[in-house]
């Protein structure tokens, strides 16, 4: 059987990724040119896809650079900010040989780097022994090894607004002081909370205020979106008209994982002709091997909360949410309860805010809670 294009996790080339072009092409020009990026989207918009393409162009042409990548969002401290750092960097930079070795252990006075051998390959391979107490030193031991290694390095630290969780001062003056002093290595911030990230990069009170290029990462287009869908469903032996798939595409606003669980089904499925009725039957399928998961998080919220999401669901998009008419549609209480219930909804994720006023995040739990 040949394998599902339409990829739900992780990246595997090109070939499986969708347009992004323009996207690519400006982020690399930015970092090429010593400009750092703050990548902000809701979740599951593709940031994560996008950064692997982007480092995969990279490689492909600057063969002698070097791209990181670190999803920090299990961390809870400039210590284990620094741990999955130097992790994911040290001793990365190259085979490590003897010269990579001696480098290493010359550099890092703060921690030890021990090598064992590959249990697969039998290749030396190298292992972090972190000093807690250290981790301010061990961070500038980084900053130095990257340095000095006089390679062009580009490392994207994913859901960089933890950082702002951290209990620890001064984090965001720390991190910034050794950037900017490292002209050979570029930074791709990205982060989905960006209330957050818009205040950690916007304001002018923290010290990354305006020290990046923003990029606001929305929806693939639809045409492209339909290029790419058609061509692997016509391999599957698939058609799928541009009626079909523009009802999908505006049913999910366009919403990249969303888009790819449906397509993924849809592949799956393989009909010669793909009809509405098939998307329908993908998506209630879909929601319902998910609603019992949705009814659990209904059970946990208070009724205000419960009440205001089902009724945000309902409504797709609401630009005045303590309107009058809004609040009586619904029978909601009263203005300050739903601004407490949007606290909640918002700080959990499950409401999002946009341009056009507020929605629910998830677009399968959106649909099935139109059905209640």
């Amino acid at each position: 059987m040949s394998k599902n294009p339409f990829l739900l996790y992780g990246y595997d080339g090109p070939e499986y990724f969708c347009d992004r072009e323009s996207e690519t092409k400006r982020i690399i020009s930015a970092l090429r040119n010593g400009r750092n990026i703050t990548l902000l989207s809701p979740r599951r918009m593709g940031k994560t896809g996008l950064i692997s393409h982007v480092f995969d162009t990279i490689q492909k042409k600057e063969k002698d650079s070097a791209c990181f990548y670190i999803d920090i969002f299990p961390t809870k401290s400039l210590e284990h900010f620094v741990q999955a750092l130097g992790k994911a960097i040290v001793g990365k930079m190259d085979s490590f040989g003897k010269k990579t070795a001696k480098t290493a252990f010359t550099l890092f006075k703060s921690f030890r780097v021990v090598l064992s051998a590959d249990p697969v390959l039998g290749t030396p391979q190298p292992s972090i022994e972190f000093a807690p107490q250290e981790t301010k030193n061990t961070l500038a031991e980084i900053f130095s090894y990257l340095k000095e290694s006089k390679r062009e390095c580009y490392i994207a630290i994913d859901e960089f607004q933890q950082i702002a969780e951290y209990k620890d001062d001064g984090v965001e003056a720390l991190l910034r002081s050794y950037i900017q002093f490292c002209p050979n290595v570029h930074f791709i911030f990205s982060g989905s909370k960006q209330h957050l990230m818009t205040e950690i990069f916007g304001s002018a009170s923290h010290p990354f205020y305006r020290s990046t290029e923003i990029f606001n990462l929305t929806a693939i287009p639809k045409e492209s979106y339909f290029d790419f869908a058609q061509k692997w469903l016509k391999q599957a032996g698939c058609n799928c008209s541009q009626e079909v798939f523009d009802s999908l595409y505006e049913k999910l606003e366009g919403h990249t994982w969303y888009m790819q669980r449906v397509l993924n089904a849809l592949y799956e499925l393989a009909p010669k002709s793909i009809e509405i009725s098939h998307v329908e039957q993908s998506i209630a399928q879909i929601v319902d091997s998910e609603k019992e998961i949705y009814q659990r998080l209904l059970d946990s919220m208070t009724n205000n909360q419960s009440q205001l999401l089902i009724a945000v669901a309902k409504e797709g998009v609401v630009g005045a949410i303590n309107s009058s008419a809004f609040i009586h549609k619904y029978r909601l209480k009263n203005a300050s309860s739903i601004s407490r219930a949007l606290e909640m909804l918002m700080s959990h994720e499950f409401v999002t805010k946009n341009a056009n006023g507020y929605s629910v995040y998830d677009r399968f739990m959106a649909l099935y809670l139109k059905t209640l």
